[in-house]
């Protein structure tokens, strides 16, 4: 998509996380606090808050796991999120090539961490590169090269002999292939629902964890002591009873396990967080999960027991820092939101964008 030329403008209020009221202004689509004349004025008053982040997100699925490879369609589920505030997305693993997505610049930015990687039969069908434990060394240092500094392994689900989750990968597969992905460059996350895979992976040197349920106190201890970070996904994790109920009737066992995950799962987010684990807001949109629901998923982490400001953190100024992005400082990309009351102590507002610029220009 040829750029139109970019404008200069102007915005006024209390930027956030300082919570200074301050001038700003956007030239050549990127910040500075100092006057640009002629600069036009397209918010005054608010508070400006760095663009949020859906940690967690699937572009180019569709209800049922449809893969969505049309540009239109693409560009609709981004659209849909940009609409909600969120001005990056990490792709958590997706079958469709959605780099077309980086010529849109009207478009959140898209950080990928290519295919989901899995053992045979031990995934949602279609959606994940299946792979003997001998051949994830080798796929991991392919998804590292394909992706934007992320892998997405496949830590555990639910096997069939047994009737419940299970760990997909050995341990010392686990080491080799974590350690192939640091020496790309790339850090590397999982799905984990419950408490089995989670040592290996730990031990292993992951970076990330995804949902993480099953979570115990003791692992909570290690992550904390590791740096490992947690998105918990919590509005995903509302669909756990539906999944019990699914599998009941030829799998008792996995659906225990995904009723007692579900009822610990406030709980084990809160218990994360105070021992000092980092905790990134995400959805897991896609598939099964609309698009344009981060704001469930702050409020979400809020109930669960993080503060307000920590759980808008979770979302936005944080989230940016570890994915490598900027706020809203001296020479960053233009990328914020503005809303009308101050979202740490009204989450409701984060429904209610005012305005929105990204790359310096307004969208919204």
């Amino acid at each position: 998509m040829t750029a139109p030329a970019l404008p200069d403008l102007h915005l006024s209020g209390v930027v956030l996380p300082e919570g200074e009221h301050r001038d700003l202004w956007v030239t050549g689509g990127r910040i500075t606090h100092q006057p640009v004349p002629g600069a036009e004025t397209v918010s005054r008053g608010g508070w400006l808050l760095p663009g949020l982040v859906d940690a967690h997100c699937h572009v180019g699925l569709g209800r049922g796991g449809e893969h969505l490879p049309g540009v239109d369609d693409l560009r609709a589920q981004a659209l849909t999120e940009r609409d909600a505030g969120v001005l990056a997305l990490r792709d958590c693993g997706s079958p469709v090539d959605t780099r077309v997505l980086d010529e849109h610049l009207d478009l959140p930015r898209v950080i990928r961490a290519g295919r989901h990687l899995a053992a045979p039969r031990r995934y949602i069908p279609g959606l994940a590169l299946e792979l003997e434990p001998a051949d994830l060394v080798d796929a991991v240092r392919v998804q590292a090269r394909r992706g934007d500094g992320w892998v997405k392994l496949v830590g555990d689900w639910i096997d069939r002999g047994i009737g419940d989750l299970a760990p997909e990968w050995p341990a010392e597969v686990l080491t080799a292939a974590i350690e192939a992905a640091h020496a790309e460059g790339a850090r590397v996350t999982a799905h984990t629902f419950g408490t089995d895979a989670l040592p290996a992976l730990l031990a292993a040197g992951i970076d990330c964890i995804e949902h993480g349920t099953g979570l115990t106190e003791e692992l909570v201890g290690e992550m904390a002591r590791r740096g490992t970070a947690v998105v918990p996904t919590l509005v995903n994790v509302e669909n756990f009873p539906g999944f019990a109920a699914a599998g009941e009737k030829r799998f008792p066992a996995y659906a225990s396990t995904m009723r007692r995950l579900y009822a610990s799962s406030g709980a084990v987010v809160r218990a994360a967080f105070e021992a000092g684990v980092p905790v990134f807001a995400g959805t897991d949109a896609g598939g099964g999960i609309d698009h344009g629901v981060i704001a469930d998923e702050i409020r979400a982490l809020h109930a669960a027991g993080l503060p307000a400001e920590a759980a808008l953190a979770a979302g936005s100024w944080a989230a940016r820092e570890w994915l490598g992005l900027p706020g809203i400082e001296e020479g960053a990309p233009a990328d914020l939101v503005v809303y009308d009351t101050d979202p740490r102590a009204d989450l409701d507002s984060l429904q209610r964008p005012h305005r929105t610029v990204l790359r310096g220009r307004v969208v919204g």
